[in-house]
């Protein structure tokens, strides 16, 4: 399952994803992992979630991060939750490439089993109407 929290930045998208991590944490029988661009989230998350930050592993471009989420799903057979927070800063502006990438997650979450959220400092409006089924306005 794939969740796109849409809404222009100041609007609580970072509120939300620490209660969704919050919450998940506490529902799952499995891990819960956060990715973000910088730190900025390491004393908001709860410290039974797994915190990653992608500059540490110089991921940018949608190739290379749909590379490391298939990666994780690979390697933890128990990942239940992955929030992804600052998406577009770090797969790109370009919201078709966005719109490829989230066809390309949604698959990976139907074969692992894995609940995808990504939070996406963008107007709706602004993006591909292919993805109209599957984000969420803040």
């Amino acid at each position: 399952m794939v969740t796109l929290i849409v809404g222009k930045k100041g609007t609580g998208k970072t509120k939300k994803l620490i209660n969704l991590t919050n919450d998940a944490v506490e529902s799952s029988n499995g891990n819960v992992v956060v990715i973000e661009k910088g730190s900025k989230l390491t004393y908001d998350v709860t410290h039974k979630a797994r915190l990653i930050d992608t500059e540490q592993y110089s991921i940018t471009g949608y190739d290379a991060f749909f590379g490391f989420l298939s990666g994780l799903c690979a390697g933890n057979y128990d990942l239940t939750d992955v929030l992804i927070d600052s998406t577009l800063k770090i797969g790109g502006q370009d919201f078709t490439q966005f719109a490829d990438f989230i066809e390309k997650i949604n698959a990976l979450a139907a074969k692992t089993e894995t609940k995808f959220t990504f939070l996406v400092s963008a107007d709706e409006t602004e993006l591909p109407t292919s993805l109209d089924a599957i984000s969420v306005k803040i």
